[in-house]
């Protein structure tokens, strides 16, 4: 039969990891307040494998790491260098924390001179202070 053109459609599928952007590709790494906050080494997935980055002290959430090179290839081939891959800092707030733990973050608002809400008390507290008839919560501002 005679020549003709033939046209090919694809469609890529989203990754679980990764979302694109041309040769770019984006990651959300989370991380802990702590490991924001002093800095901190994680190892994080690429299309390379795995690959360590050095998280800085003081980091701050939504801050942008980018890892030349760790992004897709030039689709049309050649010499082109690979695109990045940028690593978007998210740090999470725990939403339990144990009894040592919420300790540490009172005291750690106390130094940074912040109001914080009063310590929660427990079931037993709050029985205690039912039928010894105070009600410390009362004068807590």
């Amino acid at each position: 039969g005679p020549r003709g053109d033939l046209y090919v459609e694809m469609e890529v599928r989203e990754h679980q990891l990764f979302k694109r952007d041309g040769q770019d590709l984006n990651y959300r790494l989370p991380v802990t307040f702590a490991q924001a906050a002093l800095g901190a080494e994680i190892e994080i997935p690429t299309l390379k494998g795995r690959e360590m980055l050095k998280i800085r002290p003081g980091t701050q959430p939504g801050e942008v790491s980018r890892l030349k090179g760790y992004g897709m290839p030039d689709p049309r081939g050649g010499n082109s260098r690979p695109g990045d891959l940028l690593v978007e800092i998210q740090v999470e707030v725990p939403k339990k924390l144990t009894g040592e733990q919420e300790e540490l973050l009172r005291k750690l608002a106390e130094l940074d001179h912040k109001h914080v809400m009063p310590q929660r008390k427990s079931f037993f507290e709050q029985v205690r202070e039912f039928f010894s008839g105070s009600d410390e919560s009362s004068t807590e501002n």
